[in-house]
């Protein structure tokens, strides 16, 4: 029985897919129950944001007449300094802890001041976005019309009720071989590994880079690795029968 059981986890194994296609993004989309959940797919698909920046995305950042969206770098490290004694600063910090100067207008410069990428929306996208405003979608909050007004783990459960919905099975993570559900970091691995299929030139890599806001295109070129069925494909061509005339 056990013996069984192992070979069916094998198996799994050996059809488990490494990241998702666009046409089960597709799906996941259109399994989404209301407008607010398949922009947020939809968000995490065509611009590869990461979950975070997704959330924290309010009207303000949208430019309809540009069609861009102003995307702020959370991951970025804030650091804070008060002007006067270089004492470490918090972002909530109105007076500094050591000295007592008010410090309020150098920390709102300095996160003025946080990494940004302006990136581009497709049209159908943008349409998307417009209709959701006009709806009455953003929720205002802490002085920002938000565009989704949910946190993280709503979100991810929005996800995985999508994923069950439309069918698709759990993703293999192709160095460790870890098996992960559906998640919003998965659709980010999709638009990368989708732009990487498009063009692997330099150049498109260096793009792929300030699009998904690496700060090293090491990172970036993790997404050149083929994935474990491609690689299997690839040595089946190398050693695959002979065509006539080969001798």
């Amino acid at each position: 029985m056990a013996r069984a059981k192992a070979l069916q986890i094998r198996c799994l194994h050996k059809t488990m897919k490494a990241y998702l296609d666009p046409d089960e993004v597709k799906l996941l989309e259109q399994a989404a129950s209301n407008l607010r959940d398949r922009l947020l797919i939809r968000i995490l698909a065509r611009l590869g944001c990461r979950i975070s920046e997704a959330l924290s995305l309010g009207s303000e950042d949208i430019d309809l007449q540009q069609a861009t969206v102003t995307i702020e770098h959370l991951k970025t490290r804030l650091k804070l300094n008060c002007p006067g004694c270089g004492a470490s600063l918090g972002r909530k910090h109105v007076f500094c802890p050591r000295c007592g100067a008010k410090v309020e207008a150098a920390v709102a410069e300095a996160k003025e001041r946080r990494r940004q990428r302006r990136l581009h929306l497709d049209e159908d996208t943008l349409e998307m976005i417009r209709d959701y405003i006009d709806g009455g979608g953003p929720v205002f909050r802490n002085g920002k019309h938000l565009l989704f007004g949910i946190n993280r783990h709503r979100a991810w459960q929005v996800l995985r009720e999508c994923a069950r919905k439309a069918g698709l099975s759990p993703l293999e993570n192709a160095e460790t071989g870890r098996v992960h559900g559906v998640s919003p970091h998965r659709l980010r691995d999709a638009f990368a590994i989708m732009a990487v299929r498009k063009d692997d030139t330099t150049d498109g890599i260096r793009m792929l880079q300030e699009w998904l806001g690496h700060a090293s295109i090491a990172t970036t070129m993790r997404y050149r690795k083929v994935a474990g069925q491609e690689l299997q494909e690839w040595y089946r061509k190398l050693w695959g029968r002979k065509e006539k005339g080969d001798g």
